[in-house]
């Protein structure tokens, strides 16, 4: 099983893309069992071959709804690593604190020793291999620690799911 993340979708009623499409677009692209969770681009699937699929899926849904939307690809094994890693979690951090940007490349270690751990007094976060761990106090909506900046300091593109969301999908893959 893998899980697509597509970033930016059906989020503050921008970037509307409905759910049966998409899942149209995966079928058609050979995946079997998709499955999706929310309305804002998250989808589970079985496939055998990932290689070029979230470039393949993007491409596809620039062609026909004109949206330019990342899309990062996360296979069971590395969905549980992903769970299994979260050093906030093994502090004992309520959950509804929590959240992860997944990353479409890890940042070199000279990129993520240069974060500002700084940058947004009260949240805290923590890289580990291609994901960013959050621990958000002062809420989603008010943290410095945005996409944008994880893109731009690591050079790379991301998407965001809290911490409920990033369960939901690990049993969705049976993880």
């Amino acid at each position: 099983m893998h899980v697509a993340l597509l970033r930016g979708i059906n989020v503050g009623g921008k970037n509307s893309l409905p759910m049966v499409e998409l899942v149209r677009m995966f079928e058609a692209a050979g995946c079997g069992e998709v499955k999706t969770y929310i309305q804002s681009g998250n989808v589970v699937f079985r496939s055998e071959n990932v290689a070029g699929l979230g470039a393949r899926i993007s491409e596809e849904i620039a062609g026909r709804l004109g949206l330019r939307v990342p899309v990062i690809l996360r296979s069971a094994v590395q969905m549980r690593s992903a769970v299994a890693k979260n050093p906030f979690v093994k502090a004992g951090v309520a959950a509804e604190l929590l959240h992860v940007y997944f990353l479409g490349d890890a940042g070199s270690a000279a990129a993520v020793k240069g974060l500002d751990v700084e940058r947004s007094p009260g949240d805290s976060f923590a890289v580990v291999g291609r994901e960013v761990y959050l621990h958000l106090p002062n809420g989603v909506a008010r943290t410095k620690l945005t996409n944008v900046y994880f893109d731009k300091a690591l050079g790379t593109v991301s998407t965001m799911r809290n911490w409920r969301t990033v369960g939901v999908l690990a049993g969705m893959m049976g993880v």
